[in-house]
């Protein structure tokens, strides 16, 4: 194999350009292929991202009435819709809640451990609901309680005072270990609004921001729960199996009270899911489909240039058949200068991907790219190109040293 070596190198310098549009098309396909893969593969994991939530039997209930309800009046009428929702048969909890992951919309507090925003502090998705929150969304309590149902304030009295004063909350996990690393977060005090103080009354195991990944920044995860009845979306847990017969009682209990009242959206959450990440759905398909165009214009290039070569070389296949090569040594010579093509290639193909992790990184928050993706890329293309280049290999192996000698 290593005769072969001087001979292949004198033939690529003769030939620079086919051999350097080769070189630049792996290179390419290196480059971009490897990190496609990544945002892939970061798709992916988004697409099956644990919520903490009961989603197969969770429903997200909208209202919208023709009359402006009085600010003061709300959390009275939302105590009796979910009073004739609990009621309701094959309806395991209900609540009306702020806001829900998958939904539109996205509320965010500072928390800190000093008063006025002093020290530490760390912005979370604030969940406000009353106690039947957990029961409802399914959540995990790892250590605490669930607040007690004198603990629900009203909303608008709550925040209907300079200084609001919210007296316990609930945390998730990871805003319990941005805050409290190493112990646990139960009894200890924060600050939220001012100088009035909070406790931490429970962490519960799974609590994401509304947007999911789309959340950045220090203490992105972090969420919490504050005993707030108010304004909000109404959210159903039905028994399993039950859900779209539950929807439909529920939309017509709500309806019936008040016949100004309509709800406008009765979606289940794993249809809301659906729709959360359409968009990231679509892209891992584009980029799954520019890899494997790139990877067939790639190994069609690689054919191509080797058929060429074998047109160009059959006298020389046939003198160096004539004076006694084998069928495997003609083919190994065309699969080592695929291979020293593609080599050269993927080198410099692997500093491109390096590059361009970066500036994804720089410019839209991409993750780094793993080192594990360059010699998967690399192992990749090499295989490409020996499968690519076997035909032609393979068909000048077989041309007969008499015929080749007469072209």
């Amino acid at each position: 194999m290593l005769t072969d070596l001087l001979p292949i190198l004198s033939t690529l310098r003769r030939h620079r350009i086919a051999a350097g549009l080769i070189v630049l098309e792996v290179a390419l396909s290196c480059a971009i292929v490897t990190n496609a893969l990544h945002l892939i593969q970061t798709r992916v994991e988004a697409l099956g991202a644990d919520t903490g939530l009961a989603e197969s039997e969770l429903a997200v209930l909208t209202l919208r009435g023709s009359r402006p309800l009085p600010p003061e009046r709300a959390g009275g009428v939302v105590a009796e819709d979910l009073a004739r929702l609990r009621a309701l048969p094959g309806i395991k909890a209900a609540t009306v809640a702020n806001q829900i992951v998958f939904g539109n919309n996205s509320n965010n507090s500072g928390v800190s451990l000093e008063p006025d925003s002093k020290g530490l502090r760390v912005s979370a998705a604030q969940y406000t609901a009353d106690e039947q929150l957990l029961p409802t969304f399914g959540l995990k309590l790892l250590e605490g309680r669930n607040f007690a149902a004198d603990e629900v304030l009203d909303g608008f009295e709550a925040f209907n005072t300079p200084d609001p004063k919210i007296g316990q909350l609930i945390v998730n996990k990871v805003m319990a270990d941005r805050l409290f690393p190493g112990q646990s977060a139960v009894g200890k005090t924060v600050y939220i609004f001012g100088s009035s103080p909070s406790t931490i009354v429970g962490v519960v195991d799974t609590l994401t921001h509304t947007q999911m990944h789309r959340a950045r920044g220090d203490g992105a995860g972090a969420a919490m729960i504050l005993p707030l009845r108010g304004g909000g979306a109404y959210v159903i847990r039905a028994e399993p199996g039950r859900l779209d017969a539950q929807i439909k009682a529920a939309t017509a209990a709500l309806e019936e009270t008040d016949k100004s009242r309509v709800v406008t959206q009765a979606r289940p959450l794993t249809e809301m899911r659906r729709e959360f990440f359409a968009q990231d759905r679509a892209m891992a398909w584009l980029m799954g489909g520019v890899c494997v165009a790139l990877l067939l214009v790639t190994a069609m290039g690689i054919v191509g240039l080797a058929s060429f070569w074998v047109q160009q070389r059959t006298r020389m296949i046939g003198t160096r058949r004539a004076l006694g090569a084998t069928q495997g040594q003609i083919r190994r010579y065309f699969q080592l200068e695929n291979l020293l093509l593609t080599t050269t290639g993927i080198l410099i193909g692997t500093a491109g991907a390096v590059a361009l992790s970066q500036l994804l990184m720089q410019s839209y928050e991409v993750p780094r790219l793993p080192w594990i993706y360059l010699p998967a890329g690399a192992a990749s293309l090499w295989l490409l190109g020996q499968v690519a280049v076997w035909v032609p290999a393979r068909r000048a192996a077989r041309l007969s040293p008499v015929a080749a000698l007469r072209s």
